[in-house]
């Protein structure tokens, strides 16, 4: 029958000098029912002897659970801030390295200061973080553009199979929604236009709004935000898969760059892929409009097409077909990016998905902006 615990819990542990050496024989059984020995007599008889070493008897030992490990390691701790050299050998093996995987590891101070609540800390700790996500961006951007400096020098690492499926992921798969997307919009300018032009009589008018605004603007625009919600969003949940199967840091040991391997193919392909998928989209939308002219407004297909070539300068397709590669390039680097830097769990790889499909919609909002007010200033 077991004795109470306290007799058992003075027993377990007796320290033993041994010349300059103070042992510690442990006996009995350790059990975390039984609870802990205090650590207090070891640390007075180690400030009272100063021993040359330490080490562990346990011949005595029965059973033993995790509570054995854990006054081992707190013994283990007190010996090192005094500089006490140990000797492990005496322990049971599974307890020794149990004791050395723990006592590898360095300690972590817990903080427990309380954040402050006031307005202007949580701003500036907002600010902070919003700081560090932009130079983490801006290091992303560098080393994407080194990668695809390395892909221009022939010295970028990549596997053309991945480009070539990152050409039909961006490209030939998008064919039908932004089809579909495109060739609705182009109808629903027409009958915008048409509510207000017919006003005037200038129903046929409504070809020059639906071409200049498809091909200058709506045309990159929506098929840039089909492409975040489509290819953005499967670069980040497949990458974002990667970094929690560690895959990503499996190819980086290898000695693969996954900036070149698995970054740079998307992006490119993205890039080169969006102003082909704009130009179909305008396409659309102008036979969208077309088709709401010609059915809705009465208008002659040929009068309404004479109009379209007439009023659609060049330069209204090139500004479409230049935001379009940069639209391609921003949902790419988004999406990768978000994947990347995804967290280690599964769900992690949702929430990278949903910033890169959210933020990939909001940056080509603000980068559609950008183009405007400098298209603006220089007279196009």
């Amino acid at each position: 029958m077991r004795g109470s615990p306290r007799t058992e819990t003075r027993d377990r542990v007796r320290l033993e000098p041994s010349g300059n050496e103070l042992r510690v024989r442990l006996s009995h059984d350790w059990t975390l029912q039984d609870g802990l020995p205090p650590l207090t007599h070891v640390e007075e008889a180690l400030d009272a002897e100063s021993p040359s070493g330490l080490a562990f008897h346990t011949t005595e030992l029965g059973t033993w659970d995790s509570s054995l490990v854990t006054y081992l390691y707190g013994v283990h701790r007190l010996a090192r801030e005094r500089d006490v050299p140990i000797d492990l050998s005496g322990l049971p093996d599974g307890a020794r390295r149990l004791l050395t995987m723990a006592a590898a590891l360095p300690p972590r101070e817990a903080d427990y200061r309380e954040e402050d609540g006031r307005l202007g800390a949580r701003v500036g700790r907002t600010s902070f973080r919003a700081w560090d996500t932009v130079i983490d961006a801006v290091e992303f951007l560098g080393e994407t553009t080194m990668a695809l400096g390395a892909m221009l020098g022939g010295r970028a690492r990549y596997r053309p199979v991945d480009l070539m499926l990152s050409f039909q992921a961006a490209g030939v798969g998008a064919l039908g929604i932004v089809a579909l997307i495109n060739f609705l919009i182009g109808g629903v300018l027409a009958f915008v236009g048409a509510a207000q032009l017919g006003q005037f009589g200038a129903t046929l008018y409504v070809a020059d709004l639906v071409a200049i605004g498809m091909c200058r603007e709506l045309g990159a625009l929506m098929t840039g935000i089909v492409i975040a919600g489509r290819s953005g969003a499967s670069f980040a949940a497949v990458l974002g898969t990667m970094t929690v199967n560690e895959e990503v840091d499996a190819m980086a040991t290898m000695g693969l760059r996954p900036m070149e391997f698995l970054v740079l193919p998307r992006v490119v392909a993205s890039a080169l892929m969006m102003p082909a998928l704009v130009a179909f989209a305008d396409l659309l939308g102008v036979l969208g409009g077309l088709f709401v002219g010609v059915v809705v407004l009465n208008l002659g297909a040929v009068e309404y097409l004479s109009r379209t070539q007439e009023v659609l300068a060049l330069r209204h397709v090139v500004i479409g077909l230049v935001k379009g590669f940069a639209f391609g390039g921003i949902v790419a680097l988004i999406g990768c990016y978000h994947g990347l830097r995804c967290g280690r769990s599964a769900a992690a790889v949702g929430v990278a998905t949903t910033k890169a499909v959210v933020n990939g919609i909001v940056m080509l909002v603000v980068a559609d902006a950008i183009f405007t007010v400098l298209l603006h200033a220089v007279g196009l």
